[in-house]
């Protein structure tokens, strides 16, 4: 009964913390005259990767490959189609230049990296196709790559939001920040675990639990931060948090969870990871359809309806 209730009280302890994150992350980026598309990109999107970071190291230990792989791969296509759909459906989110065509493409280019490290069988027809410690390296390797792109925008890319939102304290902010990580990692924490105990009940695969449910539950800090960030139209948090998510999930979480434990990796997750290319194609062609550079309401609906047709074709081929 402990864990239902915890799982109950994980999703207003998410909606808070991704409150108290934009708040405080705002107010720093303003103080300092940051951008907030740097703010989203590092601290935001980091933060809310913490549930998927501890799931997929907890499932490398255990064994879980399916489920390490499933979680991130489910992640990824619930952010783009899941959260930026909810956050459009909210409110229209303007893009900048640098996100359409830098992070965006950085994101596809982390999918396909992952596509060519983990298919061994169908590249070197070896016995098996393996995340390996190696493979952990190059993505950690892509991932400062990208890390350094943060730091060289953030010399260059000032803050021009002149929004009326109230300046906060900095020891405020950081209590703010502090306090809305937590929120996160325990709602999300809470949220996944009572949603994999219920999965369980209902003894259903692994591969499905991770896809869906695990990848949903652990997606709900993003789609929480987003939300919020996008009803208080600071829609650069809200893609940021997004696109940023999705490369940390690949290059930092799949590279740390290689290293502590190599993951097997099953040719049908190519389908899967075809869905998160074709999610990461359809978000860039949408900068260019209808008002450009902005992800429209319609579209958002769009997005959510997608999701919806994929989730029911996974639960329907299991």
């Amino acid at each position: 009964m402990l864990i239902y209730a915890l799982f109950a009280l994980g999703f207003p302890l998410l909606l808070k913390g991704a409150d108290l994150l934009v708040d405080g992350s705002v107010s720093i980026a303003k103080k300092f005259n940051i951008s907030n598309i740097v703010i989203g990109l590092t601290i935001i999107a980091f933060g809310t990767s913490l549930p998927e970071l501890v799931v997929n190291v907890m499932a490398g230990l255990s064994g879980s490959n399916e489920l390490a792989i499933g979680n991130i791969l489910g992640s990824n296509i619930a952010n783009i189609l899941l959260i930026l759909g909810v956050s459009a459906l909210i409110y229209p989110l303007m893009t900048q230049k640098n996100t359409i065509w830098k992070e965006i493409p950085f994101s596809l280019l982390a999918i396909l990296v992952l596509g060519v490290l983990v298919n061994d069988q169908m590249i070197d027809g070896a016995p098996l196709s393996i995340l390996s410690r190696i493979d952990g390296f190059v993505l950690l390797a892509f991932f400062l790559i990208f890390f350094y792109y943060i730091i060289s925008i953030s010399k260059g890319n000032k803050s021009t939001d002149n929004s009326d939102m109230k300046q906060l304290s900095s020891i405020r902010s950081i209590v703010y920040i502090i306090l809305g990580l937590l929120g996160l990692m325990f709602g999300g924490k809470w949220v996944v675990d009572g949603a994999v105990a219920i999965a369980t009940a209902l003894n259903v695969s692994e591969s499905l639990i991770g896809l869906t449910i695990v990848a949903i539950g652990t997606s709900l800090p993003e789609l929480a931060t987003s939300a919020v960030a996008a009803y208080k139209k600071q829609t650069d948090i809200a893609i940021g948090n997004v696109v940023g998510s999705n490369i940390f999930n690949i290059f930092w979480i799949l590279g740390v969870g290689a290293l502590i434990n190599p993951i097997v990796f099953t040719t049908k997750s190519n389908l899967d990871i075809a869905m998160v290319i074709l999610a990461t194609v359809l978000l860039f062609a949408i900068m260019f359809i209808g008002k450009k550079r902005v992800v429209e309401k319609w579209q958002g609906g769009m997005f959510v309806a997608i999701y919806v047709a994929y989730v029911i074709f996974l639960i329907f081929n299991q």
